[in-house]
């Protein structure tokens, strides 16, 4: 019984920082001491699991983030009888430098209420296809926030305000409608930082940029539905990764599917 409720799915997805995702139900195997060369990002979902970094013995219950540094051994164990769950990011060297390895050592264990749904938030935009613009301005977001708790003296949040790089990224954007746009890449086009990028969109728009993205696609994919073009030709059309992906972007705006959309009359509401 309880072989049948252990289960692991892993991937790596194509999001720049992003070594591996892992997601794992475990009750009764323990990890042995270990190591790794990424930055474990780890969120337990159900139990809780103990274990023990640099001789201290530590603990995940469910409203914790944990952060382990890589080069450091640990190991991992349920600390109840049912097991746990977990989700699992390992993040390169890009994300969180080595400089960070000390203070993550002394502080793996991080409250932080709004950091944990952060982190949940980024697993959601991992696992679908066609949303690496959201994953990537998650990841930055959590980022910052992890290094503004490792490093709280040193964090130096840009000013969210910044109208023109707004309108810049939106112009940006608005080119690039279809092919889309890598986070990384708008900010290195652009002279800004990831996250300051993100905040100062949001901040102007009232929107963050891959929700702003995903809109102008909807936009156009509702005009050519209205043409009679067929949901998945449009959906390649607009840039959208395939036909699923443009049916929950629509239906999340629109209120119904495309399908369904194309084919609405007035009477059909009477």
């Amino acid at each position: 019984m309880a072989a049948a409720r252990e289960s692991v799915s892993a991937w790596r997805p194509g999001v720049p920082g992003v070594v591996e995702v892992f997601h794992a139900r475990f009750t009764e195997y323990a990890y042995p001491m270990h190591v790794h060369d990424a930055w474990t990002l780890l969120i337990v979902d159900d139990g809780a699991v103990r274990y023990d970094l640099d001789r201290h013995e530590h603990g995940t219950p469910h409203d914790t983030v944990t952060l382990l540094p890589p080069h450091i051994p640990h190991n991992g164990s349920a600390a109840t009888a049912d097991g746990f769950r977990k989700r699992v990011l390992y993040l390169d060297a890009s994300r969180l430098g080595e400089d960070l390895i000390g203070p993550a050592v002394d502080s793996p264990d991080l409250r932080d209420p709004l950091l944990r749904w952060r982190v949940g938030q980024l697993h959601g935009a991992l696992a679908r296809a066609g949303d690496e613009l959201e994953a990537e301005s998650r990841l930055t977001l959590v980022g910052e926030r992890l290094r503004a708790h490792l490093r709280p003296m040193a964090a130096d949040r840009p000013p969210s305000r910044d109208p023109v790089l707004a309108r810049r990224l939106r112009e940006l954007l608005d080119e690039r409608v279809v092919e889309g746009v890598a986070l990384d890449d708008a900010a290195a086009r652009l002279q800004a930082h990831p996250a300051h990028l993100v905040r100062a969109f949001s901040a102007a728009y009232g929107i963050a940029p891959h929700q702003y993205l995903m809109s102008r696609r909807v936009d156009r994919a509702r005009r050519l539905l209205l043409d009679g073009r067929s949901p998945g030709d449009v959906a390649v059309t607009t840039g959208f990764y395939d036909q699923s992906h443009l049916t929950r972007h629509f239906r999340r705006l629109v209120g119904v599917t495309p399908g369904r959309y194309r084919h609405r009359r007035p009477s059909d509401s009477a």
